[in-house]
């Protein structure tokens, strides 16, 4: 029988599940190739180093510099399934012309195959994921009735757009599932210690307790108690921040989604039984799934179908450098109460939710034009769930609206005004979200209104942003907020 080589994101038993003759290799070059977040670090390690041991004799574990050394010393061909970079897919490729991968296989991570995607997608002139959602709800009888979304409607999105509760310092829902560390993270913790302190290891952000899943058990208890406990309350409120809430009503399931742990058709059926159960509502259902079988596997495909030139693009011309207080996770220099509080988190957990990722640091990123194929290294390297696969449609695409609008329709920039509606953050800030002139005026409310002037020629085509492009012309203070914007630079705001 030939041996399974798993990648470290490949590690649930969908992808292994004869669970014999198995090799998981743990390299130090592909550990220390990026500046990583420490925590992210410590989640690979700790979710190979706990499969190792759930596998026991089955598994032949390598500790190796590279994956090709690692090659060498299992002295025998071996298969893989589809791994989830091109850098890594170049390489099993390569090994497959040497004769040390003897084959590919389609990827159980996914529930769509690849060359179904390419089929599905075919002559369209745009991959909207609308579109893909529907075919994803159709084709896995999720939430439909024959060809009819059930409920009458196949979005529920203007239902899950509420602000925080006004006066609550947090959401008030039961709190996440919460893992326990077991020996195996103190020493993945001592060894990180080490290679930093001997090796030289180069890491970003704070240590910190494990607060997501990397076990199969873990994964099923955080994914139990977020559709019987949490689901509900995330659908209207999965838009909304709170200061004090970092977690909010989020269900902290793509670390262990990534790693491989859960598969997004069992997440997603899991979460239709809570809507039959009685435990969530159908917006709340109906959005969770979107971004499980919808969002998340539509980003997979762009991925692949776009190919590696795709994170380059730079349709706005954004050229901006990112600054160091932005690359170090310098929150206590930032003043601005929203930005200071986001990158606080990145910088403690290596983790925010998509809306605070979105519409504070992509918004941000956005209004000073930072280059955003470097914006993409940054999000892929300083998030706990940032893999190759995940980040540039996310980044390029949705949040930077770089590739000439493939994936939006608009570009994802706003001033104070959402932020204030959004978050409890505006209240206590030294800057006035109504305010885009002066000492005191938001730099995101600024910021927009630049964003506007400096782009004005590239977004001139799209009849969504016609209105506000018009709307800057009304603006008697338009020279005056470019200029201050322009003298801000790469100043923390």
């Amino acid at each position: 029988m030939t041996r399974r080589w798993l990648f470290a994101d490949q590690l649930g038993p969908h992808f292994a599940p004869g669970r014999d003759g198995v090799l998981l290799v743990e390299s130090r070059a592909a550990l220390g190739r990026r500046r990583y977040h420490r925590q992210k670090l410590h989640l690979v390690l700790s979710a190979l180093r706990h499969r190792a041991a759930e596998l026991g004799d089955s598994a032949v574990v390598l500790r190796t510099d590279t994956y090709g050394e690692a090659l060498a010393e299992i002295g025998e061909p071996v298969r893989v399934y589809e791994p989830t970079s091109h850098a890594a897919d170049d390489f099993v490729r390569r090994r497959l012309a040497s004769g040390e991968v003897e084959g590919i296989d389609p990827t159980p991570g996914f529930s769509l195959p690849r060359e179904d995607f390419a089929q599905w997608a075919g002559g369209r002139r745009r991959l909207r994921m609308d579109d893909f959602y529907r075919f994803q709800r159709q084709r896995l009888d999720l939430l439909v009735e024959g060809d009819r979304p059930v409920g009458g409607r196949w979005s529920f999105d203007e239902d899950n757009r509420e602000p925080p509760p006004k006066g609550a310092d947090t959401l008030g829902v039961p709190a996440a599932y919460r893992p326990r560390e077991s020996d195996i993270d103190a020493e993945v913790r001592d060894d990180l210690d080490r290679w930093t302190r001997e090796d030289g290891l180069e890491t970003v952000g704070e240590d910190g307790p494990r607060l997501f899943a990397v076990t199969r058990r873990e994964a099923l208890a955080a994914l139990e108690r977020f559709v019987t406990h949490r689901l509900g309350p995330f659908g209207p409120h999965e838009d909304a921040m709170l200061r004090g809430d970092w977690a909010m009503a989020h269900s902290l399931l793509s670390v262990p989604l990534n790693l491989g742990l859960l598969s997004p058709v069992e997440v997603a059926e899991r979460a239709v039984q809570a809507l039959h159960d009685g435990d969530a509502p159908l917006a709340s259902v109906e959005g969770f799934v979107r971004q499980v079988i919808g969002w998340r596997e539509y980003v997979w495909h762009v991925y692949w179908h776009a190919g590696p030139a795709y994170r380059r693009r730079n349709g706005l011309g954004a050229r901006t450098a990112l600054p160091a207080w932005w690359g170090e996770l310098e929150a206590e220099r930032v003043d601005a109460a929203c930005l200071s509080d986001v990158l606080e988190g990145v910088r403690d957990r290596g983790w925010v939710h998509h809306i605070p990722r979105l519409m504070v640091l992509g918004n941000w990123a956005a209004q000073r034009g930072y280059d955003p194929d470097a914006l993409t290294e940054w999000f892929q390297t300083r998030f706990v769930d940032g893999y190759d696969w995940v980040m540039p449609a996310n980044v390029v695409g949705m949040s930077q609206h770089a590739d000439g609008g493939a994936m939006a329709t608009k570009p994802y920039v706003s001033g104070g005004a959402y932020i204030d509606r959004m978050s409890d953050y505006c209240g206590g800030c030294r800057y006035n979200p109504r305010k885009r002139v002066g000492d005191d005026a938001c730099p995101f409310t600024a910021g927009y209104w630049a964003y506007l002037d400096r782009n004005a020629d590239r977004l001139e085509g799209n009849h969504r942003m016609a209105r506000p492009l018009q709307g800057r012309h009304r603006l008697i203070d338009l020279e005056a907020l470019v200029e201050q914007e322009r003298a801000r630079g790469d100043s923390p705001p």
